[in-house]
């Protein structure tokens, strides 16, 4: 089993940065692939962003491809999301979930544990 903290959100202006954490527990953290997942209020929860259980392989939303940077360290059981030239649009609740399955994956029934969330807010 594997708990999941999420943290780092804040308020930031427009172009700014931001860098998402996302800590777990439990012994077998490297096994599982990890997402990031985003829910702005009224609207559903969207992917961001997935890392398989390696660390090795990546993948984004077009609508963060090229600014959001995905990364693991699994000797610290942790997830970061790194998020660059930050836009009003970005603005959301943050989660981090993990999933025991192999391949990419971007819907939020696939993914078996959840964190709390943590609020991203950009001005503009």
């Amino acid at each position: 089993q594997v708990a999941l903290v999420a943290s780092g959100g804040g308020l930031v202006q427009a172009g700014g940065s931001l860098r998402l954490s996302c800590a777990a527990s439990g012994r077998t953290f490297g096994a599982y692939a990890v997402g990031w997942f985003r829910q702005a209020p009224g609207k559903e929860r969207e992917f961001v962003a997935h890392i398989n259980y390696s660390g090795g392989s990546t993948y984004y939303a077009n609508s963060v491809k090229g600014r959001f940077t995905i990364s693991r360290d699994n000797v610290k059981n942790a997830v970061y999301l790194q998020m660059n030239s930050l836009k009003p649009e970005d603005t959301a609740e943050y989660f981090c979930a993990a999933t025991r399955t192999l391949t990419v994956v971007t819907t939020t029934y696939e993914y078996d544990y959840w964190g709390q969330g943590t609020q991203v807010t950009v001005s503009s």
